[in-house]
């Protein structure tokens, strides 16, 4: 059975590379666990790591880190759906959220529970994803400050997560600029610019960022070390904290074309033919792990010489040349991972979780 591990070691060294990051420029932060799928054993070591605030955008998870330590600050990172106003309150200590009826309704249950609730406002700056349009903020702030049990703690805006806009210095500043405006007018302090994601990181490492984003909820770095600028690991950053393991259930030297003819397979696809692969063949092997896990654009090889070439729901085809290259069935191949591979495997039930 297929199955992925998480490096604790390469996971603290990463941690260890951002905390220093953000104590040298004076930066808040919060770990995102969405990738994690809620698995207790995950959630835990992210835990131990010694940080005090989680993001997430399931409210099962935040159950989850809450179970392991209520004193973990949790935070909620989609504006909330109306049906889920009762347990985000229950389980999640602060919200991200773009619509007034919404917070409205927050508010009416955070006076039921007697509790304080938290909120981010989030800020639209061009990437079309969740935000309140700024010419619409300073109306919107100023009827929310009038809620009773919700603290306004910040400002934020999510870029690159829908049509790949990228932050810069420029936007950067527009959205510390809405903190000073806001402040201004209503008297009131808002300690949060919650302007960081990992795509930010690289504008912080060239010291690009402007001073006045002082938060930061970081996930794909941590866990890939990817620089989201160049797509290359970061220096000093572990690229390879998961890594997914299957096994080879069948081995066999095999033509490279195939035979007969030709339809659509179950994915909608088509096979091109290669009219040079015509009385070629090569060694094939099958792995225990499919489209049903993973797709294929999102496995690295740790085997450059390795190429996945098929996929069905439960199986992948893994070229391995004109030579075997010394391989049998039950050996395992194994592949770093790109952010949604991990997702999508961390989301499977078929697939064994372990920690080393």
């Amino acid at each position: 059975m297929a199955f992925i591990e998480l490096y604790r070691d390469k996971l603290k060294h990463n941690f260890d590379f951002l905390q220093e990051l953000f104590n040298d420029n004076n930066i808040e932060w919060g770990i995102v666990t969405k990738l994690l799928c809620g698995h207790r054993g995950y959630i835990q070591e992210v835990i131990n790591l010694g940080i005090r605030e989680i993001h997430d955008s399931r409210i099962s998870n935040l159950k989850v880190v809450k179970s392991l330590d209520p004193n973990v600050q949790t935070v909620y990172i989609k504006p909330p759906a109306k049906r889920s106003i009762s347990k985000l309150i229950k389980y999640a200590d602060v919200s991200f959220n773009t619509e007034y009826a919404t917070i409205k309704l927050l508010s009416d249950e955070a006076v039921r529970q007697k509790k304080m609730h938290k909120v981010i406002i989030m800020i639209e700056m061009g990437d079309l994803r969740e935000g309140v349009v700024g010419e619409n903020v300073l109306e919107f702030y100023g009827k929310v400050f009038e809620l009773p049990n919700i603290q306004i703690v910040g400002l934020g805006t999510n870029l690159n997560c829908l049509h790949g806009v990228m932050p810069s210095q420029d936007k950067l500043i527009q959205l510390s600029l809405y903190k000073q405006l806001l402040e201004a007018r209503f008297n009131r302090r808002i300690p949060w610019v919650s302007g960081g994601t990992s795509v930010t990181i690289p504008l912080l490492l060239k010291n690009l960022r402007p001073s006045g984003i002082n938060h930061f909820r970081v996930g794909e770095i941590l866990y890939f070390g990817l620089n989201l600028f160049t797509m290359k690991t970061v220096e000093g950053m572990h690229d390879d904290i998961f890594k997914l393991h299957t096994e080879i259930i069948e081995l066999y030297e095999k033509p490279k074309v195939p035979i007969g003819e030709l339809a659509e397979n179950p994915s909608g696809e088509i096979a091109e033919i290669n009219e040079e692969d015509y009385g070629k063949k090569s060694f094939r092997a099958i792995i225990d792990i499919g489209l049903l896990d993973i797709a294929p654009e999102y496995l690295i090889p740790d085997d450059e010489g390795l190429e996945v070439t098929g996929a069905s729901s439960d199986m992948l085809v893994v070229e391995l040349g004109s030579t075997n290259r010394n391989y049998k069935v039950g050996d395992l191949i194994s592949f770093k991972l790109r952010y949604m591979g991990a997702l999508r495997l961390l989301n499977s039930s078929y697939i064994d979780k372990k920690i080393v």
